[in-house]
């Protein structure tokens, strides 16, 4: 008997709360461990609760840090986002058999309560840059292809609207009369205004209060920093609507994204308003038209106006910061590089002059189009590309992957690959021309990812970059301004946008004879 009561005294004597609370807390990892998915990819260690956070906060450059990981763990490897395994793929020969070789298991995407939370009144995946894959997506995405096609994208017919762009920008940047400027926001509105020509079928005037308006709601995301909270609502996502800070990063793009959906929508009110199937002036109008012709309630829903809606939405934010930034990285690589600048300078005299260029001409400017291209081989916008997710539960070199599990493509594993492109830390243009000088294009040269997911916007965004760098190469001498140091060639990565563009640096735009 007394050793019963001894029991029950012992139990009570470290049955007291903090006792509880360490225990509860045992068994939730416990219980979140047993939870993983069996037979991922190796990786490394993560914390609990926030997984591999802390080794991606601290990483000065993320993609960078995931292929050194890889020569440890291999080229298929999984690291944790909080409780969320992501798949990382590393290497060309992996990337492609994933991506091309097995496109339909691997080219999905995860539409999951923090998109619904952001994208307002959005339920379903809208747009075609975060449907999962499926025939829904394949519809959406043949339509986007077909109408920007029917107005120009990769043909003559579109070389006047950014001809006419390049026109007003070079008068933005000639206005500068040669003192130090941050060519960032002028790159932005003429890129932004190139798609506004396509999707509303006009420009806007560089200080139109719409326009600024539209890239003040497109900058206020990438301008924003995670918070505490942002961690927060990855741990416990139950508490998003309670804790949301409305100048964290995830706060912040709600307001981007509600903005985004107001501005589009109002233009699409307007071009109803005007609307002549006869008439066809732009891709709203062209989804105007196919709503017109819907017979039956599918069609219907599959050109809503809220299709349409997020549609133009994820044309603006995957096509305005990233061309925009290529060319900032291109004007940047040549300032520090003023003998490959003179170069190129050298070839658009001599095969242009003063002529108003035009995307054919490619051909014509063979350095000039492999400096460009080194340029996307050493800094792709988007390194890791947007994240893809697994179709279904499959496998990859023998290891599970389950469905809707994440997966990070590292394009920059690909592009710093010394088996494919020899001593990759070198600027050399030099890499892209045969022994005749004439343009080789390399199939390992993959900025636009590959596969089902590539890039739906990848030729405009070729012809926007070859155009408005050569007119600006054309017109101008780039240099840093006097006494200003080197800025750096990292690029200011963010985990958040998946964008990796140069630091704000200045530059100082010389007229050229």
């Amino acid at each position: 008997m007394s050793t019963m009561l001894d029991v029950v005294t012992a139990a009570r004597q470290y049955a007291n709360l903090p006792t509880c609370l360490l225990a509860t807390c045992v068994c939730l990892l416990a219980y979140l461990y047993l939870q993983r998915p069996r037979n991922l990819p190796p990786g490394p260690r993560g914390w609990p609760l926030v997984g591999n956070i802390p080794m991606v906060a601290k990483s000065a450059f993320l993609p960078a840090t995931l292929m050194e990981l890889s020569k440890q763990y291999g080229d298929v490897m999984t690291i944790y986002n909080c409780r969320s395994p992501y798949i990382i793929l590393t290497g060309y020969e992996t990337i492609r058999t994933a991506l091309v070789k097995r496109a339909e298991d691997f080219s999905s995407r995860v539409f999951n309560a923090g998109v619904a939370e952001v994208r307002r009144d959005v339920r379903t995946a809208e747009g075609f840059l975060l449907s999962p894959h499926g025939p829904r997506w394949k519809l959406q995405r043949k339509f986007a292809l077909m109408t920007l096609r029917d107005f120009g994208v990769g043909k003559r017919s579109l070389e006047g609207k950014v001809n006419e762009e390049a026109s007003a920008l070079v008068q933005e940047v000639l206005s500068q009369n040669g003192q130090p400027f941050d060519i960032n926001i002028l790159m932005q509105t003429g890129v932004c205004n190139i798609i506004c020509s396509i999707v509303f079928g006009d420009r806007f005037e560089y200080d139109d209060p719409d326009l600024l308006r539209l890239l003040s709601v497109l900058n206020v995301a990438v301008e924003a920093k995670p918070d505490i909270t942002d961690l927060l609502t990855k741990i416990v996502p139950v508490l998003r609507p309670l804790i949301l800070s409305e100048t964290s990063k995830e706060g912040r793009g709600v307001k981007m994204f509600q903005a985004l959906q107001d501005f589009c929508g109002e233009q699409i009110e307007k071009h109803r308003l005007t609307f002549d199937p006869n008439d066809i002036r732009d891709f709203i109008d062209a989804f105007l038209l196919e709503q017109q012709r819907a017979q039956d309630e599918q069609a219907r829903d599959n050109f809503s106006d809220k299709q349409l809606q997020e549609m133009l939405i994820d044309f603006f934010l995957a096509g305005t910061e990233t061309t925009a930034n290529a060319i900032r990285w291109a004007l940047l690589f040549m300032m520090v590089n003023p003998g490959i600048k003179e170069k190129v300078h050298q070839e658009i005299d001599s095969a242009l002059g003063q002529s108003i260029p035009s995307y054919a001409q490619r051909s014509l400017l063979p350095y000039t189009t492999a400096t460009l291209a080194e340029v996307q081989r050493m800094k792709p916008i988007a390194p890791l590309n947007l994240p893809r997710a697994a179709s279904r539960d499959t496998t990859l070199y023998g290891y599970n992957i389950p469905k809707d599990a994440r997966i990070l493509v590292n394009l920059l594993s690909v592009h710093m690959d010394p088996q494919l492109f020899p001593e990759p830390d070198k600027f050399q243009p030099e890499r892209f021309l045969n022994p005749d000088r004439n343009f080789v294009q390399h199939e390992a040269l993959i900025p636009f990812g590959i596969g089902y997911r590539v890039c739906l916007g990848e030729q405009l965004a070729k012809m926007e970059l070859f155009m408005l760098f050569v007119s600006l190469m054309q017109r101008f001498t780039f240099h840093l301004p006097e006494g200003a140091p080197e800025p750096s060639m990292l690029g200011c990565y963010d985990n958040g946008s998946f964008v990796n563009p140069p630091f704000p640096f200045e530059l100082c735009a010389l007229p050229r004879k």
